[in-house]
């Protein structure tokens, strides 16, 4: 059994919200290289220019990558052997408050859905947690912009839609976001478990690095058409017409019941602001 000192969880979302909020993952950045690359439209390839100028000068100078430094969310990866000293959602809720202190990161979270009263300090963070062996901690966070994030769609679909009726509404949920996810999205699907589990899946695809495709080749392969397509709509980056839509449609499923096929659409922007340890 590994005694863990609850401090290590405080100190690494510190780092990990800053990180996220100022400096572009290497796939991410990647990318939308390779997305300007392709593009042969002026208005796309200026947009593109203008998206790795700002990443560029985010990075150089410790700036948000954008105004709204999003919803804090954590994903922890407990190993069983593990004993934590402290109260590790504390912890957690802790390094969100000092990040964005710190680092003067705009804070959005209001305590009360309908009365929106501002916390002060963005938190309280969404936490998900996942016991696996070990004696470890894995600790992924994401700071989500709600531009994005209002661009979910979840449906309840027929067994007997399968396929067909699975790819048309991920189509139909990338062409309603259009230009209000800020575009070239990713997307984030989930395919199976139940209603609330379906959207969980599409949050966690989102965590995946941008050239790391589903492990089983039909979803693989599923993801590159679903791609293609959503590339081929014209959307373009900034909503303004080019080649490039989406940087990337990452899939993840679970086994579900018989009477139903769940599916769940979630959209990050183009800074797909994520990051990950392990303690």
């Amino acid at each position: 059994m590994r005694e863990f000192d609850v401090q290590l969880l405080t100190d690494a979302v510190r780092r990990m919200a800053a990180q996220s909020n100022q400096i572009l993952s290497p796939d991410v950045y990647a990318g939308l290289v390779r997305a300007r690359e392709s593009e042969d439209g002026l208005t796309a390839q200026s947009i593109l220019d203008d998206i790795l100028r700002n990443a560029d000068l985010a990075a150089g100078k410790a700036m948000p990558i954008c105004q709204d430094t999003g919803m804090a969310l954590v994903f922890l990866q407990v190993g069983r052997d593990i004993h934590f000293q402290g109260d590790p959602y504390e912890a957690i809720q802790e390094g969100v408050r000092q990040a964005y202190e710190e680092n003067y990161l705009r804070k959005s979270i209001v305590k009360d859905p309908l009365r929106r009263i501002n916390t002060g300090d963005n938190t309280p963070a969404m936490i998900y947690t996942e016991l696996i062996a070990g004696n470890q901690v894995k600790v992924s966070f994401a700071a989500k912009g709600f531009g994005s994030e209002n661009m979910s769609q979840l449906a309840m679909l027929k067994p007997a839609d399968g396929v067909e009726g699975v790819k048309r509404f991920i189509l139909k949920a990338a062409r309603e976001a259009g230009p209000n996810a800020c575009p070239p999205i990713v997307i984030g699907v989930g395919i199976g478990g139940n209603f609330d589990k379906s959207a969980l899946l599409a949050k966690q695809a989102l965590m995946r690095p941008l050239d790391v495709r589903n492990c089983d080749p039909f979803y693989a392969a599923l993801e590159d058409e679903l791609l293609e397509q959503v590339n081929n709509s014209g959307i373009g980056p900034m909503g303004l017409g080019g080649r490039t839509s989406a940087l990337a449609v990452s899939i993840e499923v679970l086994p579900t019941h018989i009477a139903g096929l769940p599916v769940a659409v979630n959209i990050n922007c183009h800074a797909t602001r994520h990051a990950e340890e392990v303690l």
